[in-house]
């Protein structure tokens, strides 16, 4: 009994044994040698109304190679020449570097330049700028970047839209949260098809050690939009808090993380922009969303500099401040 038993299961499983031993057999090591890319330069500038533009200019580098303080400022394109031009007047743009400026200047340098620049910095930032605060950027206007660097020639052009404010603004308590929230806003989109808009958020009360919560102004994730689905109308909206890269803030990982608290006092940035400006963000977080994932189309970002990578953007910039109660 036991022997037919045995004649009856020992045939398939022995045809699995051989076959695993088989699919074993047929394995193979494959090595791919990733071709290095063509390194490119990249471009990250803005101008808003009412204040000089800001340019970055770094070298792209491949996808698997290492990143450290110091590959990061190796990245950095120094002496190249550039200008922007409006109206038929080109203006010269000189580079300065972190490195340069006073100690008791580099708040001020990290609100022009949208990084957080300290005594401390692990690398030298540097940017692109003209050194003459009576150019200032004006709504309505097209603006002309043009580079040459490291033997290549980049342009990219951008214009400031009309300013379109927000209605009104305020902070609300979210659900059954004690004290923290997301800011709540109203906005009238006007009935022309193609504006868009990103916000911003700094928090300019400070923290009991004096140091002040939010140094910069902070986008949130995928904090631009088009008017696509809502041209025209008046439509309320929430937004979270933004936080900057690799921050090691304790309300940046525990319960307040994404959300403002009762006693901020919050300035939001409302910016108009392109819908080149649009594009370029939305295939960058596209990007951020997608890294890694196997079933990720690839894409390719959206940018307006000829001759390279990257973006220089206008913005038409609204203020407006809150102070959170409940």
């Amino acid at each position: 009994m036991m022997m037919r038993h045995f004649k009856k299961y020992w045939i398939p499983f022995l045809a699995i044994v051989l076959l695993f031993v088989a699919l074993s057999a047929c394995e193979k090591d494959i090595s791919i040698e990733i071709p290095e890319p063509e390194v490119k330069l990249v471009v990250d500038g803005y101008i808003e109304d009412g204040s000089i533009p800001i340019v970055t200019l770094t070298r792209s580098s491949a996808y698997f190679s290492e990143t450290t303080s110091n590959e990061l400022f190796n990245a950095f394109v120094h002496d190249a020449e550039m200008s922007i031009s409006v109206d038929g007047v080109s203006h010269e743009m000189t580079e300065i570097c972190a490195s340069q400026i006073p100690d008791s200047l580099l708040p001020l340098f990290s609100e022009l330049s949208g990084i957080v620049i300290t005594p401390e910095s692990p690398f030298d930032y540097c940017i692109y700028t003209v050194l003459d605060f009576s150019f200032a950027g004006e709504t309505g206007k097209s603006y002309h970047l043009k580079i040459e660097a490291e033997g290549k020639t980049l342009s990219a052009t951008t214009s400031i839209p009309h300013i379109v404010p927000l209605d009104s603004s305020w902070f609300r308590v979210e659900g059954t949260l004690d004290s923290l929230g997301f800011i709540w806003a109203r906005l009238t989109d006007p009935d022309t098809i193609g504006n868009a808009y990103r916000l911003y958020a700094q928090r300019i009360n400070h923290y009991p050690d004096g140091e002040i919560k939010d140094p910069v102004f902070i986008a949130p994730f995928n904090s631009i939009t088009d008017d696509q689905f809502f041209n025209g109308l008046s439509f309320e909206f929430s937004t979270n808090r933004g936080e900057l890269p690799f921050s090691t803030k304790e309300d940046d990982s525990n319960e307040e993380q994404f959300l403002f608290k009762v006693g901020d006092t919050i300035v939001l940035k409302g910016s108009s922009t392109d819908l080149r400006t649009f594009k370029f963000f939305r295939s960058y977080y596209s990007e951020l969303i997608n890294q890694g994932s196997p079933f990720a189309s690839p894409a390719s970002l959206q940018s307006n500099v000829e001759g390279g990578l990257g973006i220089f953007a206008g913005y038409g910039v609204f203020l407006d401040t809150i102070v959170a109660t409940k």
